[in-house]
């Protein structure tokens, strides 16, 4: 049995728990998964359980507990190479845009929420979002270019692109518009073996938490919905 117990919720919502998930599997490191529900009533109480703050993800290892993605990220860049560039400036770059990501783009996050089985058309795109959608563009651009791709700190995936995962699932379910090489990046996300056994799963999914499908329906119109009825 592996050492790390990886405790995510469910796939077609949880974009932070994503992050540690497809770093653990697209770099080797072996773990066991167990996933959590969606109530329809906010479940942080039963999360106790497992996780101090009451939300995923969490990662046991032993009697040690981590909860955040980004503080996952880091316990684990202490006991594995590769989780961060190895080249000291490219690592400084990485860490830099995944706490950007980690910390902001709110109105990418509260008007396309992470929903992987579903094609939405938005019913508008506000300047809010126009400026969100225009930095990570930026951010994806100034990466591939300064490092020479096709991650965005180099030739290997590491946890920077971990951080920008659940975007690549947005930019594709809701149609955002990128430049040809951002958009050539999401689509290197979306084919890695990592995502699309995520998203296989996701799909497979019949549990609907209202909450999570109202915020979509608030965004825009449901073009395909490609979940498993």
């Amino acid at each position: 049995m592996a050492g790390y117990r990886l405790f995510i919720g469910n796939r077609n919502y949880s974009s932070w728990s994503l992050r540690p998930w497809v770093l653990l599997r697209t770099l080797g490191i072996a773990f066991d998964e167990d996933m959590q529900i969606f109530a329809p009533v906010s479940n942080r109480e039963a999360f106790r359980a497992f996780a101090p703050n009451g939300t995923v993800p969490c990662l046991h290892d032993g009697a040690t507990v981590v909860w955040d993605s980004l503080a996952i990220i880091e316990y684990l860049a202490e006991r594995h190479p590769g989780v961060w560039p190895a080249d000291p400036a490219a690592r400084a770059w990485a860490r830099s845009a995944a706490a950007e990501m980690h910390g902001g783009f709110s109105t990418l996050r509260n008007q396309c929420g992470m929903n992987v089985g579903l094609r939405v058309r938005l019913h508008a795109i506000s300047p809010a979002l126009a400026q969100d959608i225009a930095r990570i563009d930026e951010l994806w651009c100034d990466g591939l270019h300064r490092f020479g791709g096709p991650f965005l700190a180099g030739p290997t995936f590491s946890a920077v692109d971990a951080f920008f995962a659940p975007v690549a699932f947005r930019v594709r379910g809701y149609s955002l518009a990128l430049s040809p090489p951002a958009a050539d990046y999401a689509a290197r996300l979306l084919a890695l073996p990592a995502m699309r056994d995520w998203e296989t799963a996701a799909l497979a999914e019949t549990w609907r938490e209202p909450g999570h499908e109202a915020e979509v329906l608030a965004a825009g119109k449901i073009i395909s919905d490609l979940r498993a009825k």
